[in-house]
């Protein structure tokens, strides 16, 4: 899949991003921590964006999936969910999805925007 987010929808997710940090700064902390663990087990930010969502991951799933790691990331991503401030974080997500959840991630993680410019393949 390939996107192409201007600079001004990169802008607004990270504006978007700090008022959650702002408003709702636990859920934020729990979805900083689910995007460190995506990063730590080498799968990718889409991946983690579609489970949040409710959407079927479909080619952005691991190709190689550990059972027992996969279920431990999963138990991760339900208690990010269980979160009674999680409607908040699911409306950003949902706001700025045209940006891709893998630039959400690398926004949330302090990339700056300039860098994620323009076209990018989201790949698994």
């Amino acid at each position: 899949m390939i996107t192409s987010p201007s600079y001004k929808e990169l802008l607004k997710a990270k504006k978007d991003i700090e008022e959650l940090n702002s408003s709702k700064p636990a859920i934020h902390q729990k979805f900083l921590n689910v995007i460190k663990l995506t990063r730590q087990l080498q799968y990718g930010y889409q991946f983690l964006g579609c489970l949040i969502m409710d959407e079927d991951p479909g080619d952005f799933s691991p190709v190689s999936q550990d059972e027992y790691v996969l279920s431990v990331f999963e138990e991760q991503i339900e208690n990010l969910k269980s979160d009674q401030s999680f409607n908040h974080l699911k409306s950003m997500l949902n706001d700025n999805k045209q940006v891709s959840y893998a630039n959400i991630c690398k926004l949330a993680l302090g990339t700056s925007p300039t860098s994620l410019v323009g076209p990018t393949l989201v790949r698994r």
